[in-house]
Order: structure tokens, then sequence, then C-alpha cells
């Protein structure tokens, strides 16, 4: 991308200093710790939010960071940066190679900028509101691939009626998409929406820093982005559709009807 704003220009450093810590400790033998939530925290995790906001705040000390480990911080401020330092944590504590840095800056609940970095293919995905989508300096879009030979995702929540949703499209959907899975990372599945390498990704409740970055690399590839009722989706909604846009409706469809199966509005 050409002319990238200074708030690009920092998300992309910032992501990318992230990523040499998150080498650094990949595949080692790193102490994990569990929060309340049961989800894992390692030192990783903490030394990558604290090279991010140091670069975010040094750059834009009047700007508001919300990040992962240490919730909301900085000046009170329209600009809100949304950080994830690990977003697929247990599969970067596992040894698996699915896992990546997310940075997003929201104004006015907005995301304007967007970077998602995995440190193990050294792919770095960016986009501006209004500049398209870049994968490593080169101009990406969504697939035009039909649900026959689709690949769709589905990120869980921890609340018990999403669960049963959970369970019911993973059961139902084979029989009407090519293919259904959960990559364990949002930030990566919403990046690889937005090249082409998946088709659609349905989001069931996680945090905005999961998948602010995510849903503009989307929405600037050419991307579709509903609620999962098939409404317009505003950010910080958490529950959405994201896809190709060429069997959204579909899936909007198949949800209804899940939800019906199970009694939830």
């Amino acid at each position: 991308m050409k002319n990238k704003s200074k708030e690009l220009k920092v998300a992309i450093m910032a992501a990318l200093e992230a990523g040499k810590i998150l080498e650094k400790y990949f595949e080692t033998e790193i102490l994990k710790e569990f929060k309340e939530d049961k989800s894992i925290v390692t030192r990783a995790d903490k030394e990558s939010e604290e090279i991010i906001k140091k670069i975010i705040s040094e750059a834009f000390p009047l700007h508001s960071i919300l990040g992962e480990e240490t919730g909301l911080s900085g000046k009170e401020s329209e600009y809100v940066w949304h950080v994830d330092p690990v977003d697929g944590t247990r599969n970067f504590a596992n040894g698996i190679p699915l896992f990546a840095v997310s940075i997003a800056l929201v104004r006015k609940n907005e995301v304007v900028e967007g970077v998602v970095y995995n440190p193990s293919t050294r792919s770095i995905f960016y986009a501006s509101k209004d500049k398209g989508t870049y994968l490593n300096e080169k101009r990406i879009f969504v697939s035009k691939d039909d649900k026959d030979h689709a690949i769709v995702t589905v990120s869980p929540s921890h609340l018990d009626h999403e669960k049963s949703l959970l369970l019911g499209l993973y059961n139902d959907l084979p029989q009407t998409i090519r293919s259904v899975r959960n990559f364990g990372c949002t930030a990566v599945e919403l990046a690889y929406i937005s090249r082409g390498g998946l088709e659609a990704n349905i989001q069931l409740g996680l945090n905005t820093y999961d998948f602010a970055a995510g849903t503009l690399l989307v929405s600037e590839a050419g991307g579709k982005i509903t609620t999962l009722e098939g409404k317009p989706w505003k950010f910080p909604e958490n529950k959405f559709i994201a896809s190709n846009g060429v069997f959204h409706d579909l899936l909007v469809r198949e949800i209804r009807k899940q939800k019906e199966k199970i009694g939830v509005k």
C-alpha cells in the first residue's frame, strides 16, 4: 500500500516487534498459566503486549489502548487501540503454528486500521479504511468460491446456549457446506478470508481484540459482514458472520434453523 498512515506504520512495526518475541518462545518449554475462564496466558503474551503498548503509546500518547492482558490504559480518547498480543495462545503454547498478533485502531466505534501478523509464516495482513487489504505488500481479495467448495470456520463462545449452537452448526453445516472447521485463532481465520483461503467465519461471542483487525481485513478485501440474523453489522458487536458474500444468506438461514432447534432467539 502506498502512502500508509502513521497509525498503520506504527501498528505494523508493533506487530513485527511482538512477532519477534513470539518466535523466541515458540516451541519452547514455556510456562502456561490459566485464567479464571480457563484460557491460557504465557510469558510471551505478557511481553508481546508490553512491547506493543510501548510502541503505540510513544507514538500516540493521547490514545487509549485496550489489551487482552492489561485491560484499558492510557488517556480517555476517541481513539482506542484493540490489542491481542497472541491470538490463539493455546495453539501457540502447544507448538501449533496457527496464532497471530492482532492490532486494530478504532475511532468512534469504527475500525480504521487493522494488522494481523502470523510470525510462523511471516505473513503480515493489514488494511486501512477505504484503502483495501494487503498481504506482505500485495493487495488481496476474498474468494469467489460457493458452498460446494467452501471452508467455513466457527469461533466458539463460553456461554452454554452458544455452545449448543456451535455443536449444532458443526453437526449440520457439513451437509450443506463443503468443509466446517475451527482453527482456534479468530484473527488468522478472518485474515484468511480476506486472502481467499477461507470463505466464511461465524463468530459466536468473543472479545473485540480477537476480531477488530480481522473484520477490517475482510471488509476491505471485498467481503461481507452481518449480524447472525443478516442485519447490518457494527463494531463492537461480537456475534456476526464474515464471508466472501457468495453464500452469505445461506449461512444466515442455517443459523436461524439451529437457533429454532435449541430454542434461542
